[in-house]
C-alpha cells in the first residue's frame, strides 16, 4: 500500500459544462508540492468525462466513471458504459457497488461480474460496502460487511487495482456520521476480512456526508486512506479544503 491520501470526488447526478470552471483551484492545489501525497479522483457524470478529460488533461488528476456494465466490451444493452468504453475514454478508475445502485436493485453477483470485467480492462476499483441503518441496529454490521467483501471479490486473484469505500448506508447524505470508535472498529474488522483473503493491503477509504467541517475528525480514524466525498465534492472550495485539512 502506497503513502497516497486517496480524495475520491463523486458528483453523481450533477454538474454541467458551466461548472467545469470552478475546478481552476483544485488544479493549482495539486499541482504544489506539499499535496504530492493526495491522489485526487473525480467521478463526473457519463457526459462530463470527456470534458473533465481534456480539464485535467496536464495534471496529476485522475478520472473514473460512476459505474459500469457486467460486460467488458460492447454489446446491445441500451443506456449502458462497459468498461472498455470507460477505458477509451482515458478512465483509469471505476465506482462499483455503491449503495444508490444496490438500492435500486444491484446484487452482489452482479457487482462481482463487473468488478471482475473491470479488471480484465485495467481500470482500478473503488469498490463501495456498507450496513443500512436497520442492519446496523441489529448488530450484523460484520455480517454484513463480510458478505459483501467474499461474495463482491469472489474469483478475484490479483488485488492490486482494488481499493474499499466504507460508505455507511445511513450516513450517506444524512448528515451523520459513525461515533470515532465505532469507525475504527468497523475499518479494523474490513481489514481482518480482506487479510484472510490477501496479503495486498488494499487503502480502505470512508465515504458518507464527509465535508469541510468534520473531516478534521475523521482524518485521525486509524486505517482510513482517504474519503470519497459526495456532495461537499461539487464545490471547489469545500472540496480543497477537505484535502487541506487532511494533509496539514
Amino acid at each position: 500500500m502506497t503513502n497516497n491520501i486517496y480524495f475520491i470526488a463523486n458528483w453523481k447526478m450533477y454538474g454541467s459544462t458551466s461548472t467545469l470552471s470552478s475546478l481552476n483551484k483544485l488544479i493549482n492545489l495539486s499541482k504544489q508540492k506539499k499535496y504530492n501525497k493526495a491522489k485526487i479522483i473525480y467521478f463526473p457524470p457519463f457526459t462530463l468525462i470527456y470534458n473533465f478529460m481534456n480539464k485535467f488533461k496536464k495534471t496529476k488528476i485522475s478520472i473514473g466513471g460512476q459505474n459500469c456494465h457486467h460486460i467488458e466490451n460492447y454489446g446491445s444493452f441500451t443506456g449502458s458504459i462497459s468498461p472498455k468504453m470507460l477505458k477509451e475514454l482515458g478512465c483509469r478508475y471505476v465506482i462499483i457497488g455503491h449503495s444508490e445502485n444496490r438500492t435500486a436493485g444491484e446484487t452482489d453477483a452482479n457487482i462481482n461480474k463487473k468488478i471482475l470485467s473491470a479488471l480484465n480492462k485495467n481500470l482500478k476499483i473503488v469498490f463501495c460496502i456498507g450496513e443500512t441503518l436497520k442492519e446496523k441496529r441489529k448488530k450484523i454490521t460484520h455480517t454484513i460487511l463480510k458478505n459483501q467483501i467474499n461474495k463482491g471479490l469472489k474469483g478475484i486473484k490479483n488485488y492490486k487495482n482494488i481499493l474499499i469505500a466504507y460508505e455507511p448506508v445511513w450516513s450517506i447524505g444524512t448528515g451523520v456520521i459513525p461515533k470515532h470508535n465505532e469507525l475504527e472498529t468497523n475499518v479494523s474488522n474490513i481489514r481482518k476480512i480482506l487479510s484472510k483473503k490477501t496479503s495486498v493491503k488494499l487503502p480502505i477509504l470512508y465515504g458518507g456526508s464527509v465535508n469541510d467541517k468534520n473531516i478534521s475528525n475523521l482524518k485521525n480514524i486509524r486505517g482510513i486512506k482517504g474519503f470519497l466525498v459526495g456532495s461537499a465534492s461539487q464545490n471547489s472550495k469545500k472540496f480543497i479544503d477537505i484535502i487541506k485539512k487532511t494533509i496539514n
